[in-house]
């Protein structure tokens, strides 16, 4: 069996933490690399083998080409032999466009558009008839057939519905020998003088010929008057009975033969929102615009008039402006410094939205009356317009803290014209079926495919196919609840990873390596069995499939299993173990133990009571939820679960967690719709730890995000050496001007910006990435600079800094929730969204704490290693023994197996989700007959 394997062989690789390995990895095959979190994994698979692929790419470009792409650094290894063309799909790399949709990343809608293009039928959208278009030998016999032994008129229209007097037209017109036209419907002779009302709208059809068909009128005749008509009416003709009002459209574009409407035949691009022939003019092909909210405008009702309305305060708005404001409060004898919360809803409907109003002013002191006039736009309106002029400096700052996005009213969300909604196949429209989800859509093509007629069966063949493939590689990765005009912004990591997945494997392409950042992230148990038997047709299709994963079902189906370890950081970095999963039970490492029962993370024996009080909310319809009402028990770890897709994230993320935030903090997020919450009333701070970066630069790190370096720069300025050279906390800040180096800025390192390549940072050669000058890494403490500081590891700060309390109690938290292995001053940019989250968690766990915090939690296993899990959820057990409440989305069945409270929600995903179909202790739900997820919960009790 050996003598037949080929391997891609990696030789003395020392990136990160790597501990210069040589490994084997098998080709052709499904190999996951596993081991604790921060052990080294991505190390190899990304930095290591993925940089060497990518760089060995760019070397093929032509020397003019590589001199703008600058040379990408080689990795830290000896040597690759055997190494494929690599590609990486990683999570970070949603996309945040809001033109992006689901259809437009897996060229799904640009299949469909071509369809739409094709075999649509176009309907009138005045009438709903069926629109007709006509070759010029058809509009010939069916005029023959149709007005046998008739005298005709053969009309050219020119006008339609415009203003104007058309003088010059009809001079035009007598010019070239016409001598009748057709004006607002009645005939009329043409005179040199004639002259229409230019304030009205207006219909001129110009008489190109009169006809007795079948006996004046010969063919050659009617073949050239009918061309000489269609040329003048723009492929457009008329043709009306004589002294009669019976006429009749004909058209080479599609038309409606009774009112004239007509549309120009479809294109690709008539039904594409990114382009100005299909999209809507309204939001230009966004689905929604940005409006002023009122409430947003307030900062505290309690306040006088004048400080409350945020606007006033922020936008210097002109004296004459303020006059007005002043005058509408004094109709209704109101100053600025009344109390907002006591001025009159009409009164603030003319400030907002605007008033024109004469008034009579007694002013009693004089003993007379003054009338004034208001004439004023209102607020709205005005910063409507600053919004606009997109070159005023205010309108980046009123969008951002004023305006909400609202679905637009012109094109409902679909993003596209009215004329583009004017095509339909078998009754639906190109937005209808871009709504569909992913498997009423396959469901769709198969019932379509048989009405096809003959010629259109034969035209739509290709594309269906093309459709079909790419549709069921989707459903085999689990997204069948997604649509396909679903944004992209709105898809969490798991999902945009599998959607990229799908699009691969839908290319067929062979001989490549391809490697995956934990695909089964966000994955229900259920769904993880299609999941796997993707990566394998990948693999079968003749490729090297490389997957860095925590999930026990994927790594005991894989071919080979690569176990890194033993412990995170620089105690990681070595091969423990290499081999099939059916050989892991002789294995002595901590995945090895987890994976054959050795350790495991134990059941509560019991669970929690809560404290007797609920938050409940009533009525929420967002997404797909069937106006559900959802309790959640205060006091306990309340953990949400369903398959993917069913509405969790809708109702927590979506609807929860704005209402709450905003209560609390005046957010901005509008929730999705709900009836009402109560109980609000029992907690007295929300704490969102999702998996967003803790900062977008290299400048954000773990150190600043917790608020320990400003703890640590504050010991420094402290010391003997810094007083004596009068160095205070600033100059330790690698932020502003005096201690960093001003080479890099303090950064550590330049970017090279790749243009078409992700940007790529360098060291500094000045400062060598220790981010500050000579003078201020000269100040030490215990024989440490600022710079040895910040590259410490947290396992090392612990010990470091234990005799300080202020700056122990924070690292220490950030040691406890896992994280011992990063260093204090590792770029936020490097943390993976795992430990970006744990990042966050452990600065909540710093803070004081009231005992009354609502924690939500978005898959914070994602990840994590088995023992990793364990260590979390430890230091959330504890959080919640303060008497705090946890939310927790997951699907990882460890985490679902300690929860206090199960709510499950489903039953499937997409619009046959968005119910709560179970809840209670995992004792109850394993019992419970509709749920999915007890089924699974079961084989782990």
């Amino acid at each position: 069996m050996m003598k037949n394997r080929d391997f891609i062989e990696v030789y003395g690789a020392r990136e990160h933490n790597l501990k210069n390995i040589d490994v084997k990895i098998p080709r052709n095959e499904l190999v996951v690399i596993t081991g604790l979190s921060g052990s080294g994994k991505s190390s190899l698979a990304f930095d290591t083998i993925f940089a060497e692929g990518q760089r060995r790419y760019i070397e093929t470009f032509s020397a003019y080409a590589r001199q703008f792409l600058g040379g990408l650094e080689r990795p830290d290894v000896d040597k690759i032999e055997g190494l494929s063309p690599v590609i990486a799909i990683e999570q970070k790399t949603t996309n945040k466009n809001p033109r992006s949709t689901v259809g437009t990343v897996t060229e799904l809608y640009d299949f469909l558009r071509l369809l739409f293009a094709r075999v649509s039928t176009a309907y009138s959208l005045e009438t709903g008839k069926k629109l007709q278009s006509y070759t010029e030998e058809q509009i010939l016999e069916t005029i023959k057939e149709q007005y046998q032994n008739e005298k005709v008129l053969l009309l050219a229209p020119l006008v339609k519905a415009r203003k104007g007097h058309y003088h010059e037209l009809f001079v035009q017109l007598a010019k070239k020998g016409y001598s009748q036209a057709r004006i607002d419907g009645t005939l009329q002779d043409i005179e040199y003088d004639l002259k229409l009302d230019r304030y009205k709208t207006h219909d001129i059809e110009v008489v190109i010929d009169r006809w007795i068909i079948g006996e004046t009128a010969s063919e050659a005749r009617m073949q050239k008057s009918l061309s000489t008509a269609l040329q003048m009416g723009g492929g457009v003709v008329m043709v009306q009975k004589y002294n009669s009002e019976e006429f009749q459209y004909f058209s080479k574009d599609l038309m409606d033969t009774a009112t004239g409407q007509a549309l120009p035949l479809p294109e690709p691009n008539t039904f594409s929102f990114n382009s100005p022939k299909g999209s809507c003019p309204h939001c230009k092909g966004l689905g929604t615009v940005k409006k002023i909210n009122p409430d947003y405008l307030v900062t505290e009702p309690t306040l006088p008039f004048q400080s409350a309305l945020l606007p006033l305060e922020t936008y210097k708005f002109s004296k004459w402006a303020l006059s007005q404001i002043k005058s509408i409060l004094e109709l209704f004898e109101l100053s600025l410094l009344t109390p907002f919360n006591k001025i009159p809803k009409e009164a603030l409907d003319y400030i907002y939205y605007g008033c024109e109003k004469e008034f009579v002013k007694d002013l009693k002191h004089a003993g007379i009356s003054k009338k004034t006039k208001i004439n004023f736009e209102g607020l709205i309106p005005h910063l409507e317009k600053v919004i606009e002029d997109k070159e005023n400096y205010g309108a980046t700052q009123v969008e951002r803290e004023f305006t909400v996005e609202e679905i637009c009213t012109d094109c409902n969300g679909t993003r596209l014209k009215p004329e583009s909604l004017a095509f339909k196949i078998e009754g639906k429209t190109i937005a209808e079926v871009n709504a569909m989800s992913l498997l009423d859509l396959k469901d769709w093509l198969s019932e379509i495919k048989n009405s096809f007629s003959e010629k259109n069966k034969i035209i739509a063949h290709e594309i269906l196919k093309e459709i079909e493939t790419r549709l069921g590689f989707l459903l085999d990765v689990g997204l069948e609840y997604l649509s396909l005009s679903r944004s992209s912004k709105t898809l969490s990591g798991g999902e945009s990873q599998r959607i990229r997945l799908a699009t691969q494997i839908g290319s067929q392409l062979v001989n490549v390596l391809y490697i995956l950042d934990e695909p089964s992230i966000g994955l229900h148990q259920r769904d993880n069995e299609r999941l796997i038997n993707s990566l394998k047709s990948l693999r079968d299709l003749g490729n090297s499939v490389l997957v860095v994963e925590h999930d026990k079902d994927m790594i005991l189906e894989a071919d080979e299993v690569l176990d890194i370890g033993p412990k995170a950081g620089k105690y990681g970095g070595k091969v423990l173990w290499q081999g099939s999963p059916k050989d892991l039970i002789k294995a002595d490492t901590i995945t090895a133990d987890y994976l054959t029962g050795r350790r495991k993370i134990e059941i509560p024996e019991k669970r929690r009571e809560g404290n007797g009080n609920s938050i409940v909310l009533k009525g929420a319809t967002g997404n797909n939820l069937k106006n559900v009402t959802l309790k959640i028990p205060l006091g306990k770890m309340v953990v949400v679960t369903g398959i993917s897709g069913s509405g969790k994230s809708s109702l927590i993320n979506g609807t929860l967690y704005p209402i709450l935030n905003r209560h609390f903090y005046r957010a901005v997020q509008e929730p999705l719709p709900y009836k009402k919450i109560e109980g609000i009333e029992h907690i007295d701070k929300i704490v969102d730890v999702d998996q967003t970066p803790i900062g977008r630069t290299p400048r954000s790190n773990p150190a600043t995000y917790t608020g320990v370096f400003s703890d640590i720069r504050t010991l420094f300025a402290n010391l003997p050496e810094s007083k004596i050279r009068g160095y205070k906390a600033g100059r330790f800040s690698f932020n502003v001007k005096g201690g960093r180096c001003e080479t890099c800025q303090g950064g550590g390192l330049k970017v090279i910006e790749m243009n078409f390549l992700p940007d790529v940072y360098v060291h500094c050669e000045t400062c060598n990435g220790k981010r500050f000058n000579r003078e201020t890494l000269e100040v030490r403490y215990k024989g440490k600079s600022i710079s040895d500081v910040l590259d410490m590891t947290i396992d090392e700060a612990v010990e470091f800094f234990q005799p300080i309390p202020k700056i122990y109690s924070k690292v220490k938290t950030l040691q406890e929730v896992g994280l011992g292995y990063i260093t204090l001053g590792q770029q936020s940019t490097t943390l993976s969204g795992g430990e970006a989250q744990r990042v966050k968690l452990a600065t909540e766990l710093s803070k004081k704490q009231t005992g009354k915090t609502l924690y939500i939690l978005d898959e914070p296993t994602t990840g994590l290693h088995f023992e990793d899990v364990k260590i979390l959820m430890e230091v959330i057990q504890k959080l919640v023994d303060l008497g705090n409440s946890f939310i927790i989305i997951e699907h990882n069945m460890d985490v679902i197996k300690l929860a206090d409270h199960i709510i499950d929600v489903g039953p499937e995903g997409g619009k046959n989700g968005g119910s709560i179909i179970a809840e209670g202790t995992p004792e109850e739900i394993i019992k419970n007959k509709k749920s999915i997820t007890g089924k699974f919960l079961k084989k782990e009790m």
